[in-house]
């Protein structure tokens, strides 16, 4: 029999290597649990009560996050979403809430959501690969939290906080899911406007918030866009370019809780087929008395009666918009050529949650969204509370149209419902 001899130096690096091996990268786990329920009725022709079926959606969703450190200063992240119905299709719904992944086909009920690789250098990070990306820092293309999964971006990011009290990100948005987690593609398809102007391709964006101003916080946004589409048009248009800015004023040293927010901004196309964009808004908050909060916001935003133009509205979604006044459901009222007024009163009782009241009117142009002079009204009565670790919604919205519609409806009724279970 033949003896190998090894050396203790040796057998210390084989037990080091074989540990080092056997250790490898320690993964995050995260995730949610979601059951997510709507329903509604309006007075239109043939339609059927609330609860019915036929006016029902829902799904059933499970997202599970991994994420790691791949040492030196390497972070990895993923994201794996089921969005389903649970069966629920077959007797208490008709359709998903958040389509796109087929029930039917299991083949297709999982999506890869997030996935991507960030390194950081001194102040700067870099985040490369499919991701979240927020309101705060990116006003026309975030991702959207009310409904059941959140839409995310294939994106480069970069984030530096050099400049004291100041954060500069920038951007290159080639595409992102929509609210369709199916699949990615460009930004906001065409169709999403109903025959308006809508962003297609991709985006650069630049953005720069400041805080050196004490209670208050500015953040300036700039985007460049490569083509705008328009279902009037067989082909692409030219590109555009979209400026936002934000101010918001709050501090402990404000009489009641004093909080003020400023807001505005352009989309300047390219093209002489489309009329650029601008709005404005502001709103007051308060806090008169302990656990509640009261606030008044207006918005407007311009139109042209000749030319399409882009809506203020997420660039990735094609559905909700940045400004002050957005509400459940009003974002095609509020968008283009429209002036908006809200009142909101939020109540925390502690324990047994938060109801939170919320009424728009919608005062509609010849350009606006929801049809040419259709004012609008909406109001939200909502609950939140959480129990035992799941955060619970429930929610009621009233819709009034000033006009009625191919079915002659003119008010709905709309409940939500949903559990959340964070892991």
């Amino acid at each position: 029999m033949k003896k190998t001899m090894v050396s203790l130096a040796a057998a210390s690096l084989i037990a080091t290597t074989a540990m080092a091996a056997d250790k490898g990268i320690d993964i995050v786990t995260t995730g949610q649990a979601v059951l997510y329920y709507e329903t509604g009725t309006n007075n239109g022709d043939g339609t059927e009560d609330v609860f019915h079926k036929d006016n029902s959606q829902a799904n059933v969703g499970l997202q599970l996050n991994l994420d790691a450190d791949l040492k030196n200063n390497f972070t990895f992240g993923s994201q794996l979403s089921y969005l389903g119905t649970a069966g629920l299709e077959k007797n208490l719904v008709t359709a998903e809430k958040q389509p796109g992944i087929n029930n039917t086909d299991t083949r297709n009920q999982v999506a890869l959501t997030q996935i991507f690789v960030a390194k950081k250098i001194a102040n700067t990070t870099v985040k490369i690969g499919r991701q979240e990306l927020p309101k705060s820092l990116s006003p026309f293309a975030y991702s959207e939290g009310w409904s059941v999964f959140k839409n995310t971006f294939d994106a480069i990011l970069a984030v530096n906080t050099d400049i004291p009290d100041t954060t500069l990100v920038g951007a290159y948005v080639s595409g992102g899911t929509g609210m369709d987690l199916s699949s990615t593609g460009d930004l906001t398809p065409v169709a999403s406007y109903a025959g308006k102007a809508a962003v297609d391709g991709t985006a650069y964006m630049l953005t720069v918030q400041n805080k050196s101003i004490p209670m208050t916080t500015v953040t300036a946004s700039y985007y460049g866009v490569s083509q705008i589409k328009d279902s009037a048009y067989t082909t692409n248009l030219e590109g555009a370019d979209a400026l936002w800015a934000d101010v918001a004023i709050a501090g402990k040293d404000l009489p009641m809780g004093l909080k003020l927010g400023l807001q505005g901004g352009t989309i300047m196309t390219d093209s002489s087929l489309l009329e650029d964009t601008t709005a404005f808004g502001v709103k007051v908050g308060i806090a008169p008395v302990e656990a509640l909060t009261l606030c008044a916001a207006f918005t407007t935003v311009d139109g042209d009666d000749s030319k399409p133009a882009v809506a203020i509205k997420n660039f990735g979604t094609g559905i909700k918009s940045p400004l002050y006044t957005q509400m459940t459901y009003n974002q095609d009222a509020i968008s283009l050529d429209a002036d908006t007024f809200l009142l909101k009163a939020a109540y925390n009782t502690g324990d047994y949650g938060t109801v939170i009241a919320q009424g728009t009117m919608t005062s509609a142009g010849k350009a606006n969204l929801m049809g040419a002079d259709n004012d609008y009204n909406e109001f939200d009565l909502i609950y939140k509370v959480k129990a035992a670790g799941v955060q619970y919604f429930a929610g009621y919205i009233y819709r009034d149209f000033d006009k009625k519609n191919a079915i002659n409806m003119d008010t709905e009724h709309r409940v939500r419902l949903w559990g959340r279970y964070n892991f």
